[in-house]
């Protein structure tokens, strides 16, 4: 609350203490109301603080600052010179005008200068509050407010005191405090105080001073600031009240008391206002000694505290005052003090104390006379009965009825008096009457009066204390069995004295009644009958009056009070006025009999209604005995009666009457058919009746022309209550078309629509009228369900002839409010004519009515709405003919009084007087909600809402005040609503839901929307541009979103949280929701956000106060955490995104540390810091969600089928407006109930008790199903919740926010937790999938955490674990996680896939990273390497192993189950799980299961399944990658077991290849240029190509390591492999062919050349076993082909294409073409190596010894020319036909030279990267760059990592270019040995053993070569030589140096073998030899 405690610069302190009149004095009433009333914890203390600063305030009550010449000084120079507010630092320049209305506020006030313009600043900043004031009217609220707070704690204060009336059981330490304060204040003179001020406040006044001043604003300011005066005059009073009820007043404040009421006026109509009703009731307590007689334990305390025993100079005063006092201005209160006070003398002279007094206590008598005298019941009942505050008050209600039953009681003899005196004066009246002479003058009427008293004062009970009974004795009811019998116990005790007293002047007083007290004795009992109890009683009563007489001769009943007599007396006059002559047989005291019924029988009658209507009100036992009584048949002599032509009046009590009777169900039914029967309303016309008759015709005759409407009115309350209690569906079968539609017809013709037009002598009776119709009305609609039935026209029979039958009345309304008809116009008109009376904010006659019908019409409305759409739905499918409108569209429409559209708005604006009426505005937010859901009407609505200013201000504010109530409570179930107050603080807090709702539902529909309007965003430009601000700041009103906050932010600062998330859980989690909601929306996010951070802090006060814990209502709690930690998680992904690390850092911090700070809470006494250990806030929030769920017990039926049950509960499911499906219990119960009434027979009626005992217990079991369901919904939306918040904590947030270490910490407490609850007994399955999420996302960043913590070079140290986090940390994690996937057993197989990713992960963590290789490895001796220590992650992946096999059996089963069917992913994650154990397994334990259990065979024979599959996938637009990825799977973990020797030959066995080879897949090779259209354009779908290179390569793959793997029974595996490749072989041929070399073909080629070097060999087919000759010679035929095809590839790869392909990489792919490259040659030098390695293979499979050798390359030595990219021949020089086949041996002289430069190229990149490694740090940033490049995509995508990320990425890239130069180096050297070999081994033939032909042999053709050569025709001599001084030239020194050069650097470091040198020195010998 703003304050502003004023300061001037130069001096240092002015001293007002007074100066705020309202900031300090609302925090007072708050404490004090905190402690008192709401008993908060704590609070004792620091109104201890309150009261000590305060103090001043309550001694000079009301006083205000005075003003003074100095401080209107400094305020005339506060805007010059400025002036110092406190909370402000510096002084602060005020404007001139705010100067002028703190002096104008001065003056009208009379306060000091300083504290007006205080309450200025304080009005200017609360005027957000007050939409539509300035700020001074503001201020002069504010002032006022400020008395009443003071008024209100003082009376607060006194009432806590202890004391003879009431407690409130408050702490003793309260109390004494509160005594000790309070008493104080009365000696300082606090009565005195009081009473000046009640009578010097006067409104009239202080409007006038207010007038003059323009202190007044529009109608609602004039009404709050004159309320708020009252209320401070009545807290005043009722101070003064409170301590005379709880203590005695000292003997001066007694007098001036006294001297007070003697001044006292009464109102207009006679009777007292509340405040002097406050003081009268405190001197009748004063005077108060009754409690003497209750006996309690600290009786004698309170004696001693009595100054009327204790002060004998106390009595005496106040007896001379009161016994003769001048008259006061009201002799009846005077009278009333005078009775007190003899009462109390009474009293006093009955105690032993009393002794003392006897001087004024025998003067009771005549101060009792006195008092009769004065009129004292006539002034109790006016005077006191007529104050409207009298019935409000309980101890009001208790201190009049002691005062009575004292006079009755203690005062016998006056009583006895005044019947004597009456019997008298009845004599006189007699005698006057017969003798026709004037009444004499003398009349008293006391007991008259007594008697109307109380009758008056018991017939209201507002607190249902039913005082009356002390009236009743028991002891009565002994002799007569036909009571119940429940007081038969009780009549052993004796009553109290008092009661017997009482009871015998009811009884004595109704003996021998005179005539003249014959109406006031009937009001008496109707009132003492008031009561369940009391009701019972008088009926008794009245039933003996008459049997006693029973004998008497006349036969009519000697007691003129008792049932025989009234009864009698009615058939008499029934019978009288249904005959027109006179009857001598008429009741008692009549005239001579006349036509019709004089004045004194119609009070007598009424009088006799009135008490019988009273009874069977309260009493079922007395309706039903006396309906069924068969002389008396009251029902039908009443009708009889309504018949007669009776004033309307009598007709109305008999109707309201017969409402009375027809409370009981069993006595509505015949009384409709009564009713119908009698025609009262006539619903069949005779045929010759012109006329109407009926009520009808006196509504329109009688009652229009009196112009009042008793008898209307009686019959809608008949027809409301009989409507309640049954709907006759056949009523008046036979005479006319039966149900209940003339009713309803002449209630909404005759009376509801003329109603507005007809005259009203008492105009509060139009409102009466209707709301008596609109009542009925909603009833109707409220028990009205749309039926199929209700569409079809049916009909029925009436004489003779088929008539149409009438709908349900139901149907009938909802017709009429679904079109436009003048029904429904006429509600939309009351509702706009309330809310204009109501804008007047003054009384007016029918106000409360006037509310109530515009409360029936609103629910009218409502009611419709929810209907309307099942009603449609049904009309719809009926094809009936009827139109409707929906009603949404319907109050759209223009409204005839103001032309305007504004029905919704008129409904809105109710919310606008929520304050005053509640329930109004809870119906129009209902309604509003309603229509809300419907997005069209959204928009229009924004523009009416915005349309007119003032009106949409004032709906704002009407939706805020709503918000914003204070008072609003959730309450319990519907059931409490005993108590008033509590009803409406649940009916606005129901409100409030509504208004949340309607936000949510408008939040989620297109813009512009209510929600937005309501909140405060734009609504006419784009949302996004908002800016939101405080209210009252730019102009900024106060929205909805500021209410809501403010609703959340109470008590944020405390240490207890949020109140409202403890008080209101269910508006707590939708005030989160709808912040939520503001939040995720894109539109309003970025202005929500901002707003949120900068002005409210609200995420960072709300965090650290979870989580919330509310045993009783879990679900709420939860749900209120979901939405906060989801508007957290957004906020944190935010924040980090735009940079501000301040905001994420705090929240990073108060979510995720585990330490508490003491040094900075505690003061500095203590000099050490100490860290106390506290739960991870996230921890403790997972600690708040119970996994556990109760589930409901199966049902245990004894008559339902259970299955038929089950589905009849499913078929009632529905999803509710959180999303639940839940069942709709009251559907059930519909269901069950129709069930139930459906079954015949006696059996049936007999079993009905327990059969819906039963129904009950499936309903009870129903509810608590949906209540499972809701409590498992919340559980999991919390738990996403949490991880989407953790998962955002660790993903979006700065990874720098969280330090490493402390990220692995966390991340294992979050693990282990996680495990801990979800792996509990009871924990709920549902919630598993989501832990399982969660548990995937840490594992994965708990595995990223550790590996760039290793990457960066900490913690490698075996001795310290692994990383920060300790191994036992991960084994314990790996642990839980193996036993959560055991846990899940045979089901969640999805959820499986997230624990399989998980351990993936995890062991991951133990996977080396990839190291450099430096080429130096080989140089360390074998023994070192065997003797090294074990580093950390062999350690680690050993204790894994470990860990993973104790598991045995349970667990591979798991996983190889999964890994061979079930769900495609987690399939491929088992299958990668598999293959990630088997890699680790050292001890194939693995394996062997795989092998043994059959799962090997069955994922070996699956492959066949997949072909069909995967044919599929080669088609240009493929159904679903699936298929290709478990495909490159199950290849992935076939390759892992292949890697084992044991492993390959058990794939073998299994038959692998045979399953293969039958695979018609690798046929399928899809056309390359034609799919180029297809392409994806996110190139996330590959092309065909690529898709099939994805199933080939794999396989190949699988062929190169089984071949590897099986070295020893190497033969078995590769002609099985031949055999793959020999089917498959057109394909492998096209691929060797393939003329456009691409990176994919290379791969194909480097695998495919590797997999035939090692197969298709001749030797191959030896091993075939049996296979016959013309199969041999086909094979043969392919493996000369492969190896045709092999060698013509090397001559392109080698000689002619290979610069192209190399420049075509760089081309192609400019930005990555560094990689590109590298891959390219890589894959080139593979292809080389492997055909060089196959040449060699041949020929030494041909012979060892080089003359028998085959020759593989033609004599020649010239190198390939062409290389421009021409197909240049190999051979230029000679005739290129002897050639053509085979390549020349110049093509391997030129791959190796080529073969030596690479190598030295490569050999100088290794080293400059080795450098650039070592030195890393040292590299200049530009360079770092550039190495990050390759691995960062995107643009710009290097300059947003951090340099720590840059230099790990760096490192990881050299590392990568290291090892693939090491890799390009082996084949280098490879390739070059191989040449070496096969150049040696050809020049040796062709230089040693070859023999030339000569050019004329060549009739022989290659007769010497025919085998030898592939296709070398004749060699001649002049080749040889060619050939000779070709190779020597090419083989010239420098080579020679260059490779024994390549062997000192590389070879030797290897292998240490000099194979490179031998064959060079040999080679070179054989260039040199002599030509032989």
């Amino acid at each position: 609350m703003l304050m502003a405690k004023i300061r001037e610069r130069n001096d240092p302190v002015v001293e007002i203490s007074l100066s705020s009149l309202w900031g300090p004095l609302k925090e007072l009433w708050e404490t004090v109301d905190g402690a008192v009333l709401r008993r908060q914890p704590e609070s004792v203390h620091l109104l201890d603080l309150q009261l000590k600063k305060h103090k001043a305030h309550f001694l000079s009550l009301f006083r205000n600052p005075p003003k003074s010449a100095e401080q209107r000084e400094k305020v005339r120079k506060a805007s010059t010179e400025g002036i110092a507010i406190q909370g402000q630092q510096g002084s602060r320049l005020l404007p001139e005008q705010l100067l002028k209305e703190a002096f104008i506020l001065s003056d009208l006030f009379d306060i000091g200068e300083l504290a007006a313009l205080e309450l200025l600043l304080a009005g200017e900043h609360q005027q957000p509050h007050f939409p539509g004031l300035t700020r001074g009217l503001v201020a002069v609220l504010l002032y006022w407010d400020g008395k009443l707070c003071v008024a209100n704690s003082l009376r607060t204060l006194i009432q806590s005191r202890h004391g003879k009336t009431f407690t409130l059981d408050l702490s003793g330490e309260l109390v004494a405090l509160t005594t000790r304060f309070t008493d104080e204040l009365m000696n300082q003179g606090l009565t005195k105080r009081i009473l000046t001020l009640v009578s010097e406040i006067n409104v009239t006044r202080e409007f006038e001073r207010l007038q003059k001043a323009r202190g007044l604003g529009d109608e609602k300011h004039r009404k709050e600031v004159s309320d708020l005066i009252r209320e401070s005059q009545q807290a005043l009073a009722d101070s003064l009240f409170s301590w005379t009820c709880q203590s005695p007043l000292s003997k001066d404040d007694t007098l001036a008391l006294i001297g007070h009421l003697e001044t006292v006026t009464a109102q207009a109509d006679g009777s007292l206002d509340s405040m002097n009703m406050s003081l009268v009731m405190a001197l009748l307590y004063c005077l108060d000694v009754s409690f003497v007689e209750q006996g309690t334990e600290d009786r004698d305390d309170l004696l001693q505290a009595l100054p009327l025993l204790t002060e004998r100079q106390y009595v005496s005063v106040v007896h001379s005052r009161l016994m003769d006092g001048q008259p006061w201005k009201l002799p009846g209160l005077q009278a009333v003090c005078r009775l007190a006070w003899a009462l109390s003398l009474r009293v006093l002279s009955q105690l032993p104390q009393g002794g003392a007094l006897v001087e004024f206590t025998e003067a009771d008598e005549a101060l009792a006379d006195q008092a009769l005298l004065g009129d004292v019941f006539l002034f109790m009942k006016e005077g006191m009965l007529g104050c409207e505050s009298f019935a409000q008050e309980e101890f009001y209600v208790r201190r009049l009825h002691s005062l009575i039953t004292d006079f009755l009681a203690l005062m016998p003899m006056k009583v006895k008096q005044l019947r004597n005196r009456a019997d008298e004066d009845a004599r006189l009246v007699h005698m006057s009457l017969q003798m026709d002479s004037e009444l004499p003058s003398s009349l008293r009427k006391d007991l008259d009066h007594l008697m109307i008293l109380i009758g008056e004062f018991y017939s209201k009970d507002s607190f249902g204390l039913e005082l009356g009974l002390e009236f009743w004795c028991p002891t009565e009811s002994l002799q007569h069995t036909s009571l119940q019998g429940s007081y038969l116990g009780m009549a052993l005790q004796r009553p109290p004295h008092k009661q017997v007293v009482l009871s015998k002047f009811v009884r004595q007083m109704g003996d021998l009644l005179p005539s003249t007290l014959y109406i006031s004795y009937l009001r008496m009992l109707k009132g003492l009958a008031n009561g369940p109890q009391c009701a019972h009683y008088c009926f008794s009563l009245l039933k003996t009056n008459g049997a006693t007489h029973s004998d008497n001769i006349q036969g009519v009943s000697g007691s003129p009070v008792s049932w025989e007599h009234f009864f009698h007396s009615l058939m008499l006059y029934h019978e009288n006025l249904r005959r027109d002559f006179p009857n001598p047989d008429a009741a008692q005291y009549r005239h001579p009999p006349l036509r019709g019924i004089t004045q004194r029988e119609l009070d007598g009658l009424t009088s006799f209604f009135q008490l019988l209507t009273t009874i069977i009100t309260w009493s079922e036992n007395a309706r039903l005995a006396l309906c069924e009584h068969p002389q008396w048949t009251p029902v039908v002599v009443m009708l009889g009666l309504l018949q007669c032509s009776v004033p309307p009046v009598l007709k109305a009590e008999v109707l309201h009457c017969l409402a009375a009777f027809g409370k009981s169900p069993e006595i509505a039914a015949s009384l409709w058919q009564s009713l119908e029967y009698t025609q009262i309303l006539q619903t069949v016309r005779a045929p010759g009746q012109r006329q109407a008759a009926g009520i009808e015709v006196e509504l329109n005759e009688i009652e229009s022309s009196c112009e009042e409407y008793p008898l209307t009115r009686g019959f809608c309350h008949l027809i409301s209550t009989l409507v309640e209690s049954s709907l006759p569906i056949n009523l008046g079968a036979g005479l006319r078309v039966p149900g209940f539609q003339p009713y309803l017809n002449f209630l909404r013709n005759s009376v509801f629509l003329p109603f507005p037009t007809r005259a009203y002598r008492r105009p509060a009776e139009k409102w009466e009228v209707a709301d008596a119709v609109l009542e009925v009305f909603h009833k109707l609609l409220r028990d009205y369900e749309p039926q199929p039935s209700d569409f079809v026209q049916e009909m029925v029979e009436l004489q003779g002839e088929q008539v149409p039958a009438h709908k349900p009345p139901g149907h009938s309304i909802m017709f009429h409010l679904l079109n436009d008809s003048p029904m429904l116009a006429l509600c939309l008109s009351l509702l706009e004519e309330g809310v204009r009376q109501l804008d007047t904010y003054a009384p007016f006659p029918g106000k409360k009515l006037l509310e109530s019908a515009v409360l029936h019409c609103l629910r009218l409305l409502d009611l419709a709405l929810q209907k309307e759409v099942v009603f449609m739905d049904l009309l719809r499918e009926s094809q009936a003919s009827l139109l409707v409108s929906p009603l949404e569209q319907l109050l759209q429409g223009v409204s005839p009084q103001t032309r305007r559209a504004d029905h919704i708005v008129n409904i809105a604006r109710y919310l606008y007087h929520s304050s005053s009426n509640p329930e109004a505005a809870f119906q129009s937010a209902k309604i509003l909600r309603h229509i809300a859901n419907y997005p069209n009407i959204q928009n229009r609505l924004v523009g009416d809402f915005t349309h007119d200013q003032t009106v949409s201000d004032k709906l704002m504010a009407g939706f805020v005040e709503c918000l914003d109530n204070e008072e609003a409570e959730e309450g319990a179930e519907k059931g409490d609503d005993s108590d008033l107050q509590k009803k409406v603080a649940r009916i606005r807090h129901e409100t409030q839901i509504h208004i949340l709702n309607l936000l949510i539902t408008s939040l989620e529909l297109k813009t512009p929307n209510l929600a937005l309007y309501l909140l405060g965003y734009e609504v006419k430009k784009p949302v996004s541009s908002t800016n939101l601000q405080d209210p009252g700041v730019l102009g900024c009103p106060r929205s909805c979103l500021h209410a809501i906050l403010s609703l959340l932010q109470r008590g944020t600062e405390k240490r207890s949280g949020p109140v409202l998330t403890q008080q209101a859980p269910h508006l707590a989690e939708l005030c989160y929701q709808v912040i939520y909601q503001l939040c995720a929306c894109p539109d309003t996010s970025g202005p929500t956000m901002r707003y949120l951070r900068t002005s409210q802090d609200f995420l960072f006060s709300h965090l650290q106060h979870l989580p919330f814990i509310l045993p009783s209502n879990q679900i709420a709690a939860l749900s209120q955490m979901s939405w906060l930690m989801k508007t957290a998680a957004i906020e944190l992904r935010v924040t980090s995104l735009n940079r501000q690390r301040s905001h994420t850092q705090r929240l990073v911090n108060l979510l995720l540390d585990d330490q508490f700070n003491l040094s900075k809470s505690v003061s500095g006494f203590l000099h050490f810091d100490t860290v106390s250990k506290v739960r991870r806030k996230l921890l403790s929030v997972l600690d708040a969600i119970d996994f556990s769920q109760d589930m409901p017990e199966l049902l245990q039926l004894d008559f339902f089928e259970r299955t038929q049950i089950e589905q009849v509960i499913s078929n009632c499911e529905h999803v509710n407006e959180q999303g639940h499906t839940v069942c709709n219990v009251k559907l059930l119960h519909r269901v069950l109930v129709a069930e139930v009434n459906a079954l015949q027979g006696m059996a049936a009626i007999g079993q009905r008790p327990l059969l819906m005992e039963e129904v009950n217990s499936i309903l009870q079991q129903v509810v608590e199903r949906n209540r499972v369901r809701r409590s498992l919904s919340a559980k999991r939306h919390a738990l996403r919740s949490w991880r989407s918040l953790v998962e955002t904590l660790l993903t979006a947030c700065p990874a720098d926010l969280i330090p490493a270490d402390d990220r692995q910490l966390i991340i294992r407490d979050l693990l282990l937790d996680l495990h801990d609850k979800v792996l509990s007994e009871d924990a709920a399955g549902e919630l598993m999938p989501i832990v399982a999420g969660a548990v995937f996302t840490l594992t994965a960043h708990l595995s990223q955490s550790v590996l760039s913590e290793q990457q960066q070079g900490v913690g490698l140290e075996a001795s310290s674990g692994f990383a920060s986090i300790a191994n036992s940390a991960l084994h314990l994690i790996l642990r839980k996680l193996l036993d959560f996937i055991l846990c899940t057993g045979g089901g969640y197989q999805r959820l499986r896939a997230h624990l399989y990713g998980s351990l993936l992960y995890y062991l991951q963590i133990a996977q080396k990273p990839e190291e450099p290789d430096t080429l130096q490895a080989a140089g360390k001796a074998m023994w070192e390497r065997l003797t090294a220590p074990e580093d950390g992650f062999s350690k680690l992946q050993r204790e894994n192993l470990a860990i993973i096999e104790s598991y045995g059996k349970a667990l591979m089963e798991v996983v190889c189950r999964d890994a061979c069917d079930g769900h495609e992913i987690s399939r491929m994650l088992a299958l990668a799980v598999l293959d990630r154990i088997l890699s680790i397994d050292r001890q194939n334990q693995w394996l062997v299961y795989v092998c043994n259990s059959g799962y090997l065979r069955s994922l070996v024979e699956s492959l066949r399944q997949d072909d069909a599959a995967l044919q599929t996938l080669l088609t240009p637009q493929p159904p679903l990658l699936k298929p290709l990825y478990i495909y490159e799977s199950k290849m992935a973990l076939l390759t892992r077991v292949a890697k084992t020797g044991q492993g390959a030959v058990e794939l073998l066995r299994c038959g692998l290849v045979a399953q293969l080879i039958e695979c018609q897949v690798f046929d399928m090779v899809p056309d390359s240029d034609a799919h180029r259209v297809m392409r994806d354009p996110s190139g996330f779908i590959p092309s065909p190509m690529d898709r099939y290179r994805q199933i080939l390569l794999p396989t190949l793959r699988l062929f190169q390591v089984i071949l590897t793997s099986t070295t020893m029974n190497h033969q078995q595996g590769a002609a099985q492999i031949l055999q793959w490749l020999i089917v498959h072989a057109d394909t492998i041929q096209s691929l060797l062919r393939c003329q456009e070399l691409s990176m994919g073909v290379l791969q194909e080629l480097s695998l495919l050349t590797g997999i035939i070097s090692k197969t298709a060999l001749p030797g191959a087919l030896e091993m075939g076993g049996e296979v016959n000759s013309a199969a041999l010679l086909e094979f043969q035929g392919h493996i000369n082909r492969f190896q045709r095809l092999c060698l013509s590839l090397l001559g392109r790869l080698a000689g002619s294409e290979r610069e192209r392909l190399l420049k075509q990489a760089e081309i192609a792919a400019p930005g990555d073409s560094a990689d590109r490259r590298e891959e390219m040659e890589v894959a080139m030098q593979q292809v080389c190596a492997n055909i060089m390695e196959y040449c060699q293979t041949l020929l030494l499979q041909s012979s060892t010894q080089a003359q028998f050798s085959i020759c593989l390359f033609s004599p020649s030595g010239s190198e390939p020319a062409g290389r421009d990219g021409g197909r240049a021949d190999l051979s230029s020089t000679l005739p290129s036909v002897a050639y053509s086949r085979a390549p020349s041996l110049g093509l391997v002289m030129y791959l190796l030279k080529n073969s030596a430069a690479d190598f030295f190229r490569f050999h100088q990149s290794h080293r400059q990267s080795l450098g650039k490694l070592q030195s890393l740090d040292q590299l200049p940033p530009e360079e770092l760059k550039e190495l990050c490049q390759g691995l960062v995509s995107g643009p710009g995508g290097v300059e947003k990592i951090s340099s720590v990320q840059r230099s790990l990425l760096a490192k990881r890239r050299l590392v990568q270019l290291i090892n693939n130069r090491a890799k390009l180096l082996a084949l280098c050297s490879y390739v070059i040995e191989t040449c070496l070999f096969v150049l040696w081994r050809h020049l040796e033939y062709y230089l040693l053993h070859c023999t030339p032909t000569d050019p004329k042999d060549s009739l022989l053709p290659g007769a010497s070569f025919g085998s030898r050569g592939l296709g070398l025709s004749r060699v001649s001599q002049q080749d040889l030589d060619v050939l000779k001084s070709d190779m020597a030239a090419g083989f010239g020194e420098a080579l020679q140096r260059k490779l024994l050069e390549v062997e000192g650097l590389y070879s030797q470091v290897r292998s240490r073998y000099t194979f490179i040198q031998a064959l060079v020195r040999r080679i070179r010998g054989l260039l040199r030899q002599p030509k032989s």
